[in-house]
């Protein structure tokens, strides 16, 4: 999905400079033209905000030269809380078009330095679904407060903690377009009821992940029958778990990254995100 590329502009350039830049003084406003497309880019803004008195912090992508409201996508962290990667994958959807919103799970300033403390700091989550859902309510508030964001049209997306939240965000009936959930648990205490999820589901999983079992996959697709939803579950051959996390590099603990998978996914993303904002890739 291009829809803020370059190239239009650059073809519009190419017209004027040989049709109509006759005079110094239009070589120049076609000069300031290109030079003001160019300089545009995506930025990044922290964004406070608070669920049940714990104090929040996102960060807000989108591009500066856009002045009207564009289909957006809240982006939420793995296990660790939101640190470099979250955010680096919150900036790659807005330079495909979108404004993005990294959500803060956690609390402001807080991340897990260890796979144990990571641990630790999701169990409260994983075991208080409820919970989970009230403070990804509060990122999907936070993020239409910008008034960047065109409400109609908003996606989720996450990273095993975030893929397994942004299901349920789906779950729970939020007015979300779409969901994708990169090696996100499947299973769930508080499966949705039918006719309640709005959002359409893409969910990518690795063959060979030990936290996402065949029968979870089984009872996942189950529920969303059951639930009528509409959904699309793509297993990657060879894949471990954490296979999008650049560094993840534990094979013997089942966690590793698959370039592979990495880039089939993203592709997946990519259309995924084309087809429920209704924009052509």
């Amino acid at each position: 999905m291009k829809a803020y590329s370059l190239k239009p502009i650059a073809c519009g350039w190419m017209v004027i400079r040989f049709q109509f830049c006759r005079t110094i003084g239009l070589w120049a406003i076609c000069y300031l033209l290109l030079a003001s497309a160019a300089s545009a880019a995506i930025v990044s803004q922290p964004v406070d905000y608070s669920e049940n008195g714990q104090a929040l912090q996102g960060v807000l992508y989108y591009d500066d030269a856009v002045k009207t409201k564009q289909p957006g996508v809240i982006v939420v962290h793995e296990w660790k809380g939101l640190g470099d990667y979250a955010k680096k994958r919150a900036e790659m959807v807005a330079k495909l078009g979108d404004v993005t919103f990294a959500a803060d799970m956690y609390g402001q300033g807080v991340f897990a330095e260890t796979h144990e403390k990571a641990a630790a700091l999701s169990s409260i989550y994983f075991k208080d679904r409820l919970r989970m859902r009230a403070r990804a309510q509060a990122a999907y508030d936070a993020f239409l407060k910008t008034g960047k964001v065109d409400e109609t049209k908003v996606a989720a997306m996450g990273y095993y903690f975030g893929g397994t939240t942004v299901l349920e965000m789906a779950r729970s009936g939020m007015p979300l377009k779409g969901v994708a959930s990169f090696h996100g648990v499947l299973v769930t205490p508080t499966p949705a009821e039918k006719g309640k999820i709005q959002a359409s589901i893409l969910v990518m999983t690795g063959a060979d992940d030990k936290m996402v079992l065949a029968q979870d996959i089984q009872n996942f697709q189950t529920e969303m029958n059951t639930a009528d939803a509409k959904f699309v579950v793509r297993s990657f051959n060879g894949a471990m778990h954490g296979f999008t996390v650049w560094d993840a590099n534990m094979p013997e603990k089942g966690i590793q990254y698959n370039k592979s998978a990495d880039k089939q996914s993203w592709k997946m993303l990519e259309k995924f995100l084309a087809e429920i904002f209704k924009v052509k890739s």
